[in-house]
């Protein structure tokens, strides 16, 4: 299975400290964020992996280009950002029509590879993806899902007030190439899979439960937050 991880992202609630790094480089114990999914992915031998960059590109560049991971990280530059789901659709030949990952880089996570692999393989016939679900301390500020008994997405509660839950989305995926398919369908370059693709596939949508650590570092609380506590589940899975 193949990746595509979305690194793109400007970073602008990081500020300062993305003025000059990329939000896929900032530091976690001395090692890039990129690195974490990087390794993750690897070792569980999901690769080769597409990166798309835009925001610092160059860094990034120069972080693989010298890292362990250069011979299986390809990259992709982005001067126009297409949006989620344009990224992916725009590289469809990199996957070969065969499943793929597809995974939001500012997120610090820790789970289990393959078990995600495997869910997605058990997946009821009618469901063409699965999802990375977490429980968030903030559900107010995040993709709410309800599921139904058999672990379908049936709904989704996007950044509401008073959410039913905190079960929530952790934004990366397994996806079967027949998406491909509706992306082309909707006759457009930028594409955004949260509020057009996922709303499409509501009841079509399996999940598989990060028990381990999901934590969105997009501002800087968050960002301390898990500076303080990843150390403790680095070394799981």
């Amino acid at each position: 299975m193949r990746a595509l991880l979305l690194a793109a992202g400007l970073g602008t609630r990081l500020r300062p400290l993305t003025t000059n790094i990329p939000k896929c480089l900032v530091p976690i114990y001395g090692r890039p964020l990129i690195y974490y999914w990087l390794k993750m992915l690897i070792d569980a031998g999901v690769h080769p992996v597409l990166v798309n960059l835009h925001y610092l590109a160059d860094k990034v560049r120069d972080y693989i280009r010298t890292s362990d991971f250069n011979e299986v990280v390809s990259l992709v530059y982005e001067e126009n950002l297409l949006g989620t789901a344009g990224t992916l659709l725009r590289n469809r030949a990199f996957f070969n029509d065969e499943p793929l990952m597809l995974i939001h880089a500012d997120n610090l996570s820790k789970f289990d590879v393959r078990a995600f692999i495997e869910r997605h393989n058990s997946r009821p016939v009618h469901c063409e993806m699965t999802m990375m679900t977490f429980h968030t301390a903030a559900p107010e500020s995040c993709g709410i899902v309800e599921l139904d008994d058999s672990g379908v997405v049936k709904a989704f509660h996007e950044k509401e007030e008073y959410p039913p839950g905190n079960l929530a989305n952790g934004a990366v995926y397994i996806l079967e190439p027949g998406i491909f398919g509706f992306l082309e369908k909707i006759g457009r370059e930028v594409i955004d899979f949260s509020t057009e693709v996922l709303p499409h596939y509501v009841g079509r949508i399996f999940t598989f439960h990060n028990g381990v650590y999901h934590m969105d570092i997009g501002t800087m609380d968050n960002y301390l937050t898990a500076i303080g506590e990843f150390r403790q589940f680095e070394g799981k899975i």
